[in-house]
């Protein structure tokens, strides 16, 4: 297969943010007066868009209008910190930067909210790689629903089963499954190796450049 596009996750993928959303969740508990987490504890938290990470957070029976609270307190601490310890992993500009030369379509669909997804991507990233990038939008369900994907895929104009969906959790695969598109799990994320593969990663890349390496022998099939 002659893949033209690839789609990436952010957090666990493209940008290690663990930190950050962990001193941001910590701080709005703590003004509740709940209990704090490690920041590994976050790896299990995140990834389902971030009104769940902070009732993942919360104590297990925490009403909702609580979890309101500590989530609006979550938003505004965040946006003032989303970039103080969040960094792009090892070997990500190299790849993006090789992906771009070779003539790939790439984006972005996470389920972070939306403009801290853009702004992230501009500040961490950079501007020239990127065609498409979305965050959680109102009215368009999160991942795993994979109706993010597809319009990604359409605003690149490719197909789906040209296009390789990059993410860390199974949620991601199970995503890319559902849109019809290759599966690609990373091993450096918050994942383990054993949830991306049992939710349908169809192949596992232990460092940014094997996807590379991927794509320029799938140019060569």
């Amino acid at each position: 297969m002659n893949y033209k596009a690839i789609l990436f996750d952010l957090d666990g993928t493209l940008i290690n943010s663990l930190e950050d959303l962990a001193d941001s969740a910590n701080e709005a508990l703590k003004k509740h007066g709940f209990k704090l987490h490690p920041a590994d504890s976050y790896k299990k938290f995140v990834g389902n868009g971030v009104r769940n990470l902070i009732k993942n957070a919360s104590p297990h029976g925490t009403d909702d209008s609580v979890v309101d609270k500590i989530l609006e307190d979550y938003r505004i601490i965040y946006n003032k910190n989303y970039v103080n310890k969040t960094r792009a992993y090892d070997g990500i500009h190299e790849m993006l930067d090789n992906l771009k030369k070779a003539g790939i379509k790439m984006g972005v669909c996470s389920n972070k909210p939306h403009i801290p997804t853009n702004e992230i991507v501009k500040k961490l990233l950079g501007c020239g790689y990127f065609d498409v990038v979305f965050g959680e939008r109102e009215g368009i369900p999160r991942k795993p629903d994979p109706a993010s994907l597809i319009e990604a895929a359409e605003r690149l104009g490719v197909a789906p089963s040209q296009t390789i969906y990059v993410g860390d959790s199974g949620g991601d695969m199970e995503s890319a499954n559902r849109a019809e598109m290759l599966a690609a799990g990373v091993l450096w994320g918050f994942r383990e190796q054993e949830e991306l593969i049992t939710c349908g990663g169809k192949i596992l890349l232990a460092s940014p450049s094997e996807l590379v390496d991927f794509i320029t022998g799938a140019d060569r099939d």
